[in-house]
């Protein structure tokens, strides 16, 4: 199976290098991401939105032979949402990893502070106790180290989605700062915040306790827990999955 990683804000392709072991001996084909805007601290960042990354992310699956796996990682997750939009009948699953389908007029986060064209990672500080849980001081560091500013106009950008189809791809939610019993009581309720998320047809939860970034905090755990969706995007939907 192909599988399409997707990060989150501030991290390219490497981000993945410890998840991924594995998904490899699994036999599985990966393919992490650098997207438009984040090859570099000094890339060109005006101009780059969130359709910019999902065209991205259509490409790369226009580029492959038969059904893939998307996975994203916090913001990524928005972005594969509306690759499942662009292209429903090439996903044989989408693996959301502390992070959720953005519905029609969504934006991923209007609150982070600017500097011009970019999105800089916050202090930490910004962040809710929630995020940081297993994040150490070396791995902040490291994290910090790497981070490269996020185009703005993927952050403030509206999603636009168009085939209801993208319902009928099956799901998987990777719950780490919440647990997946949380998310399920926040679609009973109605919550905005899941409102996408209860129109997905086939969903099911892989809980995995640790704070927002799991790929640095628990990236062989991370790992396992994509092969574990994986090998179900393999199965026949069945309305037995929760």
């Amino acid at each position: 199976m192909d599988i399409i990683l997707v990060p989150g804000f501030w991290l390219d392709a490497s981000s993945w290098e410890e998840v991924t072991p594995p998904l490899e001996a699994a036999g599985h084909t990966v393919h992490p991401l650098t997207l438009p805007g984040l090859e570099s601290p000094d890339a060109p960042r005006a101009g780059i939105g969130l359709r910019t990354h999902i065209d991205a992310v259509v490409a790369k699956v226009d580029s492959l032979e038969g059904n893939v796996v998307l996975v994203g990682h916090s913001g990524g997750g928005a972005i594969i949402h509306g690759v499942a939009d662009a292209r429903p009948g090439r996903v044989a699953r989408a693996i959301y990893v502390d992070s959720g389908p953005l519905g029609e007029g969504g934006v991923i986060n209007d609150e982070l502070p600017e500097d011009g064209d970019d999105i800089p990672l916050p202090p930490w500080e910004a962040f809710e106790d929630e995020d940081l849980v297993d994040l150490t001081d070396d791995l902040k560091a490291a994290f910090r180290t790497r981070a490269i500013p996020e185009p703005k106009g993927v952050a403030l950008d509206q999603q636009h989605l168009s085939d209801v189809r993208r319902y009928d791809v099956p799901a998987t939610i990777i719950a780490c700062q919440f647990p997946s019993s949380l998310l399920k009581e926040w679609m009973d309720a109605g919550h905005p915040f899941t409102a996408e998320l209860a129109r997905i047809r086939d969903v099911d939860y892989i809980d995995l306790p640790t704070g927002h970034w799991p790929q640095f905090t628990k990236p062989k755990e991370l790992g396992e827990a994509i092969l574990t969706a994986v090998e179900r995007a393999k199965q026949p939907p069945t309305s037995a999955l929760t």
